[in-house]
């Protein structure tokens, strides 16, 4: 391992001001992503603990080499970054795991993750549209892959992969950042009265 003076952090910011993504020159986690939620699942690992040390701090998601962190502060990230920077840098030297491997192991529920998609679909993304005469629905849960199809007005609208794109993929990840791909099943050659062409 490299010595933890000689170990880069790059931020980069996401197009939520309460996400940000830290890109670090070691790795942190072998394969997989891992979502920790809470404080209490971050017990045992040195990165997670180290992280949800820093005063608003919600959740954080490890994949590879990079750590994305959402906070509940209205504080802004470059204000942050030191303090990121060392707690990163800190866990290396613990004699902890980064990531308890016994944490990671634990399966992805998809079960609840097919009950909240179809909740933020039915009081967030539908009502907003449906004034296009649009609606979008979950096809399927996969592990970490989610499987959407749009209907109505969405059905081969010309606007349909801007409104999965910036909108749907955008709302899902926000609220659930384990979610590795959104993959649209929907056949848009069938659309039969989208609202713009």
């Amino acid at each position: 391992m490299a010595d933890i003076k000689d170990i880069k952090i790059s931020g980069e910011p996401t197009l939520d001001p309460q996400v940000c993504k830290f890109v670090v020159s070691e790795p942190l986690l072998d394969e997989g992503t891992f979502v920790c939620r809470r404080r209490e699942m971050a017990e045992g690992s040195a990165l997670l603990e180290a992280l949800f040390g820093i005063e608003g701090i919600s959740q954080v998601m490890v994949s590879g080499n990079t750590v994305t962190l959402v906070k509940n502060t209205p504080e802004p990230w470059p204000a942050m970054g030191q303090q990121i920077g060392g707690a990163i840098r800190g866990a290396f030297q613990s004699d902890k795991p980064l990531i308890d491997e016994n944490v990671q192991k634990r399966p992805v529920d998809e079960d609840r993750l097919r009950t909240e998609i179809e909740q933020l679909f039915e009081q967030q993304i539908n009502p907003q549209i449906a004034s296009h005469g649009g609606r979008v629905e979950l096809a399927d849960v996969e592990g970490t892959k989610v499987y959407v199809r749009l209907g109505g007005g969405c059905q081969g609208c010309a606007s349909a992969n801007v409104t999965l794109k910036h909108g749907i993929e955008q709302a899902i990840r926000q609220k659930l950042p384990e979610v590795t791909e959104i993959i649209d099943v929907t056949d848009h050659a069938s659309g039969t009265n989208p609202y713009y062409t």
